[in-house]
């Protein structure tokens, strides 16, 4: 799929994106595809390809950006390596909810602004924290927002009061979310939470579990399974599809 690198300038600086279109002359659809944990890197150039050959226009931001030319993670030892994994979260956690929403208005006014995107309402979709920046930027977003899908995320549900199912009540978007079956951040109990909150709010969603551990649609994640991956990605096309301006 073609694609192209690109900034977009937000509030705090200037964040490095590409843009991945299906072959042919649009316009399409636009959608942003946020990363987990590990950043960007080849695996998500390769997802975002994917996603665009589904007739999206794909924008995949560097949402560590603020952290300048930052040493890529090797997802084979992240989480394992003490110094590495000490630096990866505290990475994640440098990136707030009203940082999420910034950078999310700067990006849909990207898209907007380019001739291969349609519409003025855009897809996210999300893995691991980026599941979660998904259904922030649902609901602190809500006007942009036409269809959110949440991967393997987890801090869905906290005592926090700025936790994300807490929005449900701004969210317009249709929503999915996919659990893994095993993962301690997103439990069944935090399942249920999350499907009350957004039933009571009367908004279009999905919450389920696949059979598989946290990770499992990224390929460069040790737990990736790759029929859960592919389970994904026809929910993730079904999602858009029915949810964006044809």
């Amino acid at each position: 799929m073609p694609s192209i690198s690109a900034t977009v300038s937000t509030a705090d600086g200037t964040c490095p994106v590409t843009l991945h279109t299906p072959n042919g002359t649009g316009p399409w659809t636009g959608v942003v595809m946020y990363v987990d944990a590990g950043g960007v890197r080849d695996t998500f150039q390769e997802m975002a390809a994917r996603l665009a050959g589904f007739g999206h226009a794909v924008l995949l931001p560097d949402v560590y950006y603020r952290h300048g030319d930052w040493e890529p993670f090797d997802m084979t030892t992240a989480f394992t390596d003490p110094k590495q994994r000490k630096r990866l979260f505290r990475m994640i956690s440098s990136i707030t909810p009203d940082m999420m929403a910034a950078d999310a208005t700067a990006f849909f006014d990207f898209l907007a602004g380019r001739p291969e995107v349609k519409g003025d309402t855009f897809g996210v979709c999300g893995y691991c924290m980026g599941g979660r920046t998904s259904v922030i930027v649902a609901g602190r977003v809500p006007d942009r927002v036409g269809a959110a899908g949440s991967f393997h995320a987890g801090g869905l549900v906290t005592d926090d009061p700025a936790s994300p199912h807490l929005l449900a009540d701004r969210i317009k978007a249709t929503v999915y979310v996919a659990g893994a079956s095993k993962d301690r951040g997103f439990t069944t109990e935090d399942a249920e939470t999350l499907d009350k909150a957004l039933t009571a709010a009367n908004v279009s969603h999905t919450v389920e579990f696949y059979p598989a551990e946290h990770g499992f649609a990224v390929p460069d994640n040790a737990p990736y399974d790759e029929e859960a991956a592919e389970r994904h990605w026809i929910a993730l096309q079904e999602l858009f599809e029915s949810a964006l301006p044809n």
